[in-house]
């Protein structure tokens, strides 16, 4: 069993190998628009995955991902032997080849944002121009003439009447 750390720094080194060799030395056309993102080396170095994305010609059209996987599986042990020669690691890993999803599930992530903000946006709108349902403010406090009782409850206490009577009430 090989450290992690080591596993790491290997599979950091197969990704640049092989980015270098798809974009300097692998003369397929069908390997122009790959790039290399990430790379997984298994604990015992005898495993490595290397993920990679395809990018469209140009925006209009949609990437050829069926003929990116077949250049890499055609190079695959061309680049095998280029990862040999660059690692100098006794045994050389077995490479495979997996499209990375994750730029396409960013993507629809931020679509599905821009929905969400758009929605927020609409129920904001309607928000701002809604009127509440009862009393503008249903916790006022009551004015004068509004509630007579209030007012007179207040004034006995005020002046100390009140206060003599719950005092004769009060049981012993």
């Amino acid at each position: 069993m090989a450290d992690p750390a080591r596993a790491r720094r290997l599979a950091k080194r197969i990704g640049t190998i092989v980015a270098s060799a798809i974009d300097h030395e692998i003369k397929d056309p069908r390997l122009a628009y790959v790039t290399v993102t990430d790379t997984r080396v298994t604990n015992d170095l005898h495993d490595a995955t290397v993920y990679y994305t395809v990018r469209g010609v140009d925006l209009d059209s949609p990437p050829d991902r069926e003929a990116a996987a077949a250049g890499l599986e055609k190079a695959k042990g061309v680049l095998r032997s280029k990862v040999g020669a660059g690692t100098g690691v006794r045994f050389t890993p077995t490479l495979t080849f997996v499209e990375d999803t994750v730029p396409d599930a960013a993507r629809h992530m931020e679509e599905l944002l821009a929905k969400a903000r758009a929605a927020d946006d609409e129920v904001a709108r309607a928000a701002a121009a809604a009127q509440p349902a009862g009393d503008a403010d249903p916790y006022r406090e009551p004015r004068d003439g509004d509630d007579a009782d209030v007012d007179d409850a207040s004034d006995e206490t005020a002046a100390g009447g009140a206060d003599e009577d719950a005092h004769a009430r009060r049981p012993r």
